[in-house]
């Protein structure tokens, strides 16, 4: 059972500004587009095809009159300034920015001209992104599905599923930028619950085998799998260990708990996709980022998989059940 809300526009009406999207652009119009992770990635290719359905809907449709320059970091954030400054040297008409925060900051450091359309799951005034979320100014707009700042109602998840598990694992990438507020948010809201967060912080594969060998040598009841690109390059892993340790876990994706994760609470990925697409499209048409507001959710995703509760030997609670946006059986 599923119910959708998709997410909303904050702010007025778009403004037609063609000196962004129109003047001195090719016939065909190329659009670079840059990401944290690997284009191998589970869950990007549902991503990919959201974002071209967005610019589709606009009237730009891959190969025929417009172009896509693809631009990956393999889950090296060092390399982002270098595929960045490459998409400026390009002279795309406007640059996509996916994967986070760094991602964003690292093009808008990159240019002042080009448009760039991000989606950042971070607050995207704190991190300098834009000035304002109604009329960002400049020449940045995009998507900020705020998924990395639901830590502490994850926690709140695992307690109505767990009640046992007082001591609860979070996993995180130490590179995120994020990584300090979500450890001090969920600590917070751990600490007002009698609960007690252990921080276990891995970048690659072998850290989270590492990890997780530590989280049940501690008998850790729960974990939470903190938002970050690089951690989804190793969704498999992530699925795998859990069960491998009966370790009941929440995600950020609805994509985890859709393929063996027990649960997951946050904003549509694939909706915030299509979103940037929309935006991609919009400005390509001539207007300019500064007249765009920030989309926000407005509706976040709670998914439970039943099938992993049974094999976790957990019931799960009415109440989670009545709450539950999706339901996988």
């Amino acid at each position: 059972m599923r119910r959708r809300q998709f997410v909303g526009i904050l702010g007025g009406m778009a403004v037609g500004f063609p000196s962004w999207g129109q003047a001195q652009q090719p016939a065909t119009p190329v659009v670079g587009f840059v990401n944290t992770a690997s284009p191998d990635t589970t869950f990007l290719g549902s991503y990919l095809d959201a974002f071209k359905k967005g610019l589709a809907q606009g009237g730009f449709i891959e190969g025929r009159n417009v172009a896509i320059e693809y631009r990956w970091a393999h889950g090296q954030y060092d390399q982002l300034p270098v595929l960045a400054t490459d998409l400026v040297r390009r002279k795309v008409a406007v640059i996509v920015s996916s994967g986070g925060a760094a991602t964003a900051k690292a093009v808008k450091e990159a240019t002042a001209t080009i448009p760039i359309v991000f989606i950042s799951g971070g607050d995207p005034v704190k991190y300098g992104l834009v000035d304002r979320l109604n009329r960002p100014q400049g020449n940045l707009t995009g998507v900020t599905p705020f998924i990395n700042v639901l830590g502490a109602k994850r926690l709140e998840f695992l307690r109505e599923f767990v009640p046992a598990a007082t001591e609860v694992a979070l996993l995180l990438n130490p590179k995120h930028p994020e990584s300090d507020t979500t450890i001090n948010d969920v600590s917070l809201a751990a600490r007002a619950s009698g609960q007690r967060i252990h921080v276990f912080r891995a970048s690659d594969a072998a850290e989270i085998d590492t990890a997780f060998t530590a989280i049940a040598q501690n008998k850790i009841g729960a974990l939470i799998v903190s938002t970050d690109p690089i951690l989804t390059i190793h969704r498999d892993q992530l699925l795998i260990l859990p069960a491998r340790y009966k370790l009941p876990a929440i995600y950020d994706l609805r994509e985890y708990a859709a393929t063996g994760g027990l649960m997951s609470y946050g904003d549509s990925i694939t909706e915030s996709y299509r979103q940037v697409g929309t935006y991609t499209a919009r400005i390509l048409k001539g207007e300019a980022p500064a007249n765009l507001p920030i989309v926000q959710p407005t509706k976040f995703e709670f998914v439970i998989n039943l099938k992993t509760a049974k094999a976790l030997g957990l019931d799960v609670p009415p109440k989670l059940l009545a709450l539950a946006d999706e339901v996988i059986e």
